[in-house]
């Protein structure tokens, strides 16, 4: 028994137009020195998946510099290892254009996926931030002889929440009977869909095959719910942490949970199952006498003059004398001036904030920083 793993790049971009216009989703910093892409990549390599495609669509070039030749996930290797699979690897169709939904993505690589030997796909989307063991899906994949199995976890849905979600509903054997897109008016606990599933690589290349003739473009409204009750679909449900990225206000909250130290315990100090990412070696952050931190997480490389308070630093970030930050999220190279006060405000790379400015959002607003601004 082989698996091999596909990640989807790009698919959520527009949920995050803020921090996406010059990169996927998937390279989105995130929580100090991390990218989305990278929980993706260690929970496979975590479970022992080594064959890993990266469906990309534009803006990839961050993407590529983050993962390089795939040595840090162990993915550097003579057979199987990572790929970057970029539009247009399969013309599937005269008309050549970029894919907007999952099918027409997996119909865009249907080369590669008959390539494979492997006998299961793990399809993976990269809003999501978990730890979880993909080898306890793909044995309760094999039991339950499904052709596809949908990991859920579950969440009290309430109001506007159930829009942004995919509720999936199953019977007492866990066997799929219905799935709800954009649910408006659904409340309580109901099983959400994790955007992880697994597939039986025969099946899969199945109904790619009859997407493509059939002209299908929507995995879920073309092909899943039409065949529920004749194929054998399943869900797996997951217990562990588990959260998903849909807007700038969960992008802000989800960095700010891991403040909490039991948030940070149960997502990176999960025994044999790290979290990797890639590696650089910068020197130890410096912390000018008279500086104040208190609760935040700040990466290598950091210059601390002023006071940091509930915040996240990335590396290379410089506090300037007098400067004030708190709650707020600062990413890669980010210069505070003398004086300059932020209050819960989300900085790109490279920004730099003059003297004396004062900023500030709210938590349920944070006011974002572009890449390579000068305010």
């Amino acid at each position: 028994m082989t698996v091999a793993g596909v990640i989807f790049s790009n698919i959520h971009d527009d949920n995050i137009p803020e921090l996406t216009k010059m990169r996927t989703m998937a390279s989105i910093p995130f929580g100090c020195r991390y990218r989305l892409i990278d929980f993706a990549l260690s929970n496979m390599v975590n479970s022992e998946i080594y064959n890993v495609g990266v469906i990309t669509h534009y803006n990839y070039q961050s993407l590529m510099d983050h993962i390089g030749t795939g040595k840090d996930w162990d993915l550097a290797r003579r057979t199987g290892g990572i790929r970057i699979l970029p539009p247009f690897i399969s013309a599937y169709t005269g008309e050549q254009k970029l894919y907007v939904t999952r099918l027409e993505a997996l119909k865009g690589i249907v080369n590669y996926l008959q390539y494979l030997k492997d006998d299961y796909i793990v399809l993976c989307d990269c809003d999501i931030i978990c730890n979880i063991d993909l080898s306890k899906i793909i044995d309760h994949h094999i039991k339950t002889k499904s052709n596809l199995t949908i990991a859920v976890k579950q969440t009290y849905v309430v109001g506007d929440m159930a829009a942004d979600t995919q509720i999936i509903e199953s019977d007492d054997e866990g066997r799929i009977t219905d799935i709800l897109s954009t649910p408006l008016y659904e409340n309580g606990y109901k099983d959400i869909n994790m955007n992880v599933c697994v597939f039986t690589r025969t099946y899969l290349l199945k109904i790619l095959s009859d997407a493509v003739v059939h002209n299908y473009s929507n995995l879920t409204f073309d092909i899943l719910k039409k065949n529920i009750h004749k194929e054998r679909y399943h869900i797996y449900r997951y217990e562990g942490y588990f959260t998903k990225i849909s807007s700038i206000m969960d992008y802000y909250d989800h960095n700010m949970d891991l403040l909490d130290f039991n948030i940070r315990n149960e997502l990176f100090n999960v025994k044999n199952r790290p979290i990797y990412t890639k590696v650089r070696n910068s020197p130890p952050t410096r912390y000018v006498e008279g500086s104040s931190v208190m609760n935040s997480l700040i990466a290598d490389g950091c210059i601390i003059e002023g006071t940091v308070e509930n915040s996240i630093l990335f590396r290379g970030v410089k506090v300037n004398k007098n400067a004030v930050i708190k709650n707020s999220i600062l990413m890669q190279d980010t210069l505070c001036g003398d004086r300059v006060e932020l209050n819960c405000v989300i900085t790109d790379k490279n920004v730099v904030i003059r003297d004396g400015r004062v900023l500030s959002g709210h938590e349920s607003l944070p006011f974002v920083i572009g890449k390579n601004s000068i305010v």
